[in-house]
């Protein structure tokens, strides 16, 4: 089974990340292996990129694969990058990380022994933080999900979900681009960022295939989290825009609610009360700051999602596509 690694990138200031993500993925242990490197617009990069990774540089020379490079002509957007390298691709499977994720060697390999051990058409795996700074103590666990990491309780080992984070999934390549691939319309395009890229494309899965993806924790991505990443407001700013992100799912996918709704109820009738009593039990200023920051953000996701409400289907579609 040949696997194609898609990494995509936009920005010089992620130059340094991005070479770290995908000489991790040129380090994998698993054979046969393609790497498609997707520069989004920005010739600047290409040119790094060309020096570091092209045909005659000693990187390709001692990989074993085929690296395939390509520059989009203009800014189209993680979710357009992405199916864009799974089209250049030319692997069985097509595997995704970003520009600021390093994986560990056995990645792929990984996930390869899932779609050899079941009837799997789509594996994620488990996306590990890795904080540049220090960890901010008010930061819960449960909200892991807003900086792109695995959160608590997300899922059982090889338990079936709609979908993992961008940073860690796979999909049969037919199968992923028989489906349309990513929305463009979702997704990060420069400063724009309308959540949940990952999700539309399981929806489609499970209303095509009936399947959605395994999630084997085994594969292991870890997921850089600078130090911005970490600061209050910008995570209350992300929940606003998550909340938001969610009105525009529900407009163009009326039946993916079921996830989110699982996980509210998860948090608050199984995680808060939990914290509340260990704060009972044994008192601390972390758990507290914890209960407090889970109140905040539920409540500006919440924010986010009435906002959208105010807007009509078509200015909220509008909107979304306008931005694309």
């Amino acid at each position: 089974m040949k696997v194609s690694v898609v990494v995509c990138t936009y920005s010089m200031d992620r130059l340094d990340p991005f070479f770290e993500a995908v000489d991790s993925v040129l380090a994998q242990t698993y054979d046969p292996l393609e790497v498609v490197l997707v520069v989004d617009g920005n010739q600047e990069v290409f040119e790094h990129v060309e020096k570091r990774y092209g045909a005659e540089s000693e990187v390709a020379t001692e990989f074993s694969g085929e690296i395939v490079r390509h520059c989009n002509e203009e800014n189209r957007g993680i979710s357009y990058s992405r199916t864009k390298g799974a089209e250049l691709a030319s692997g069985d499977v097509v595997a995704f990380i970003d520009d600021d994720g390093v994986a560990e060697p056995e990645w792929i390999e990984t996930l390869v022994d899932t779609y050899e051990r079941t009837d799997a058409i789509a594996v994620g795996g488990y996306v590990a933080p890795d904080w540049v700074t220090e960890k901010p103590d008010f930061f819960p666990e449960e909200f892991y999900w807003l900086v792109g990491c695995t959160e608590k309780g997300f899922a059982d080992h090889m338990e079936e979900v709609r979908n993992t984070y961008g940073s860690n999934i796979s999909y049969k390549r037919e199968v992923f681009l028989s489906v349309g691939g990513y929305d463009p319309n979702t997704g990060r395009k420069g400063d724009r960022h309308i959540q949940a890229h990952e999700a539309p494309v399981g929806i489609r899965l499970r209303d095509r295939y009936g399947k959605g993806v395994v999630y084997n924790r085994n594969a292991v991505v870890h997921h850089k989290l600078f130090e911005y990443r970490g600061e209050f407001r910008w995570l209350v700013f992300r929940s606003f825009w998550q909340g938001y992100s969610k009105r525009i799912m529900s407009v163009l996918y009326p039946d993916s609610q079921g996830d989110e709704s699982a996980f509210l109820g998860k948090l608050l009738f199984s995680f808060l009360p939990g914290r509340l009593w260990s704060l009972v039990k044994s008192p601390s200023s972390a758990n507290a700051k914890q209960i407090a920051a889970i109140a905040v953000f539920t409540a500006a996701v919440g924010f986010g999602y009435v906002y959208g409400l105010t807007k009509s289907e078509r200015e909220v579609l509008r909107e979304d596509i306008d931005d694309g």
